[in-house]
């Protein structure tokens, strides 16, 4: 009986092993793909380093009841995706609430500012107002540059709705930032 037992304990743990070294081999090859992600919803890379590392440990802790691993990458955007907007949110709120309590909020003072920066800014807030199904297309396809086909893979997304979201996209942002030349 103790032989069943030590028999069915090492399969176990070789399993485990396997599965382990399965994860490890699918994590490097989208080692930076969670911080990329999480970047372009937070902009703060100390918060997408900690929503990165988030994601990769809900994923290896979830590893086992994936069931097309070769999916991983897609389960990984979304999972992380997912992990930096409940953060935004979370931020959101505390910022309103901090807010409410505050006496005086100090304005901005925009001579301070160079015109580059002030680009970059208006085009960052244009492209947090875009609905997220918008913003994730844009920011894989234009800002990490990945190719139509990986966004479609990524997002399970055929490949004509990503160019219709993509296009979308962009128009709301020509729209939003015509003012600025």
């Amino acid at each position: 009986m103790h032989e069943l037992a030590g028999r069915l304990a090492s399969s176990v743990i070789e399993r485990d092993e396997e599965l382990e070294r399965e994860f490890e081999a699918r994590l490097v090859e989208s080692s930076t793909l969670a911080f990329r992600v999480a970047y372009s919803v937070l902009r703060h890379r100390e918060d997408a380093e900690d929503v990165a590392q988030e994601a990769f440990a809900r994923a290896f802790r979830s590893f086992r009841q994936l069931r097309d691993r070769e999916r991983f990458r897609a389960w990984l955007v979304r999972l992380t995706w997912r992990l930096a907007l409940d953060r935004r949110r979370s931020d959101l709120r505390r910022e309103a609430r901090e807010l409410a309590h505050a006496d005086v909020v100090p304005p901005a003072n925009v001579a301070e500012h160079v015109d580059a920066s002030y680009r970059s800014r208006e085009l960052w807030r244009a492209i947090d107002a875009l609905p997220d199904k918008l913003r994730i297309a844009l920011v894989l396809a234009s800002i990490e540059g990945r190719d139509l086909a990986e966004v479609a893979s990524l997002l399970r997304l055929p490949v004509g709705t990503v160019k219709s979201r993509l296009f979308l996209a962009r128009q709301r942002l020509k729209e939003q930032l015509q003012w600025i030349r």
